[in-house]
């Protein structure tokens, strides 16, 4: 039997324009049908995502709001970014159902659990930054607050700050897929990436240390998890290398493993 799925057959340009139009639609609704869910809670949802800094402000200090707009805005904007990481499965999904029917069956093999790590991966790193980063940023932030200065953040510059650190993390969690994808596709192989790790390590410090305050505690934090991602890379591409070595030594049978149709 062919390798190639029934339903991958002959389409012309405008068939997978309108394809690509029905998804990018599904993933705009997905959005909104979240934030539509979520709007009722706009104003908790930001009392959440503060906490790590409210609970470090010092007595009697409060956030403040410098814009007239900004106590209706702000909430509202964190809230359909929220709705936006909710959404990453589906829309991850719509993008797998589009570049799907063009990769053989061992490309769907390997893309399968490389789509869900990333996925997880990714919302770790938002937790991992929500618990564990964000209180120790907060606390150092309040402990150099200078004498005779109050600290009272403008909530508007504190959703700028914390969902570029979300996003930060999220995207430095991703290390292992990055990794394996590299091994995957040839452009590095394990003994190339054993062989920089040295370099790899003083990258994820100096990472660590733009991204975190200035005291060794929390760049460490950053960098040490950013170092075992990168091993953890290192070990399954290795797998996959191995791998592809072992069946590259099997014989194999050229009418299951024929590229996707395209048009002529």
């Amino acid at each position: 039997m062919s390798d190639i799925p029934e339903n991958d057959q002959h389409m012309p340009l405008v068939s997978h324009l309108t394809e690509l139009r029905t998804r990018l639609l599904r993933c705009v609704a997905a959005i909104f049908i979240i934030f539509a869910g979520l709007f009722a809670f706009t104003q908790q949802i930001y009392t959440i995502v503060s906490t790590p800094l409210r609970q470090y402000l010092p007595a009697g200090a409060t956030m403040i709001a410098t814009d007239v707009a900004s106590p209706f805005l702000t909430p509202l904007k964190l809230t359909m970014m929220v709705s936006l990481f909710l959404a990453i499965p589906v829309i991850l999904h719509q993008i797998w159902g589009f570049i799907a029917p063009g990769l053989y069956k061992h490309e769907k093999r390997i893309a399968v659990p490389l789509l869900v790590s990333s996925i997880l991966l990714f919302y770790v790193g938002m937790a991992f930054a929500y618990f564990l980063v964000f209180p120790l940023i907060f606390k150092f932030f309040a402990a150099a607050t200078p004498a005779g200065v109050e600290m009272m953040t403008d909530i508007t510059s504190y959703l700028d700050f914390v969902m570029t650190l979300f996003f930060a993390f999220g995207v430095a969690f991703e290390i292992p897929v990055a990794v394996v994808l590299l091994v995957w596709i040839g452009v590095v192989n394990v003994e190339y990436l054993k062989k920089i790790r040295p370099y790899v390590i003083i990258g994820c410090f100096v990472v660590g240390m733009i991204l975190t305050p200035p005291d060794i505690f929390s760049q460490t934090l950053l960098a040490v998890p950013m170092w075992l991602l990168f091993e953890i890379g290192v070990l399954f591409g290795g797998l996959i290398s191995k791998r592809d070595a072992q069946s590259d030594d099997t014989p194999a049978d050229d009418h299951n493993d024929q590229p996707p149709a395209t048009q002529a």
